[in-house]
């Protein structure tokens, strides 16, 4: 990495753009990173504060900040995960907010967040297409299970991902998910206190886990037992064998929202984990399969958010559209997007 240095315009930069000359003389760096030293300040021209299009005049002096070497830049290049054309063009297609410091993802459904045991395909590896004009790449803030879709935010710097981890951590964040659940809860609008434990999988490599809910009054006493909140509300209904749900999360533990629902006798349909992958509910019973056209995919969808944006303090609301598969069930169901408030919660207070 080179130290801070003075450096002249020669003749050929004369009325030449500053991003252009600099590509000239320093090939090695890269569009991105020379807009991001002009918006930090770092490059500078006579002292003064410039943008990648500000013209230059010859004899000018020029502020140039630390620089990777040749070497340095290409072997930062060499280490970048490749992320194949198909995958670049899918996630990228997902967004639907960027700025300089976030990124907003509608994930799609089936697709994982992060890797693990025989998963290769994730959010996490191809971050690199989400990279834009920056030198780094965005970073997860958050989660959601692979087979649930909706809002995913992304970090696009380091001052980003903190104040993004400390909102969602002290619960500054407003999530809305909507479900489909095989049945109808005994409530309109009711919230659900069960603890949740680990329960290990039986497969290799622990395959299979589970989450397992706890009664509230034996959560101290459940080794590894934490406590989880989750409100919910009735948005529509096909009388008693399915409803529309909007929820909740007041914590944010691993597998919440299915774990609970499944407990209180309302498995999120096609979740085949806790409510069973082949049962069928026809209105009586335990199921989480509704049968007929309704497809088995997961019916989980995290719907919006909204937040205090992490520079600017901002409020931001952002939705995301349906999945394919739970639009047809809407479609068939003839339930209107509109009928949800944005905040289905709000009519209830």
């Amino acid at each position: 990495m080179s130290g801070v240095h003075i450096r002249e315009v020669d003749a050929d930069g004369d009325d030449q753009r500053l991003d252009r000359w600099f590509r000239r003389v320093y090939p090695h760096v890269s569009q991105g990173r020379i807009e991001k030293m002009c918006r930090k300040g770092e490059i500078r021209v006579e002292g003064g504060r410039v943008k990648a299009s500000t013209r230059l005049v010859e004899g000018q002096s020029v502020r140039i900040p630390p620089l990777p070497t040749p070497d340095e830049a290409a072997k930062q290049r060499a280490e970048r995960v490749h992320v194949s054309d198909a995958d670049a063009r899918m996630i990228q297609d997902c967004v639907i907010y960027k700025d300089d410091d976030i990124i907003v993802l509608n994930k799609p459904a089936g697709l994982a967040v992060q890797g693990g045991t025989n998963t290769t395909r994730h959010v996490d590896g191809m971050l690199e297409a989400l990279r834009y004009e920056l030198e780094a790449k965005p970073k997860l803030v958050h989660r959601l299970d692979k087979d649930t879709s909706g809002i995913l935010l992304l970090a696009r710097n380091g001052q980003a991902a903190k104040g993004l981890t400390m909102a969602f951590r002290n619960k500054f964040t407003q999530k809305i998910y909507w479900a489909l659940v095989a049945g109808h809860p005994d409530q309109m609008v009711g919230t659900i206190r069960f603890g949740l434990v680990k329960q290990a999988g039986h497969g290799p490599h622990g395959a299979g886990e589970k989450m397992v809910c706890i009664p509230p009054r034996e959560i101290d006493e459940t080794p590894g037992a934490k406590r989880a909140t989750t409100d919910f509300v009735v948005i529509e209904t096909v009388g008693k064998r399915a409803t529309w749900l909007g929820l909740s999360p007041i914590t944010g533990r691993t597998h919440q929202l299915r774990a609970h629902l499944a407990e209180i006798g309302i498995p999120i349909t096609g979740d085949g984990k806790y409510g069973g992958s082949s049962q069928v509910n026809e209105g009586e019973g335990w199921g989480s399969q509704l049968g007929g056209v309704i497809s088995k995919k997961m019916h989980l969808h995290a719907r919006s958010i909204k937040f205090k944006h992490p520079r600017t303090g901002k409020e931001l609301f952002f939705e995301a559209d349906l999945p394919d598969h739970m639009q047809r069930t809407w479609d068939f169901f003839n339930w209107n997007l509109k009928w949800a408030p944005k905040d289905p919660f709000a009519i209830h207070e």
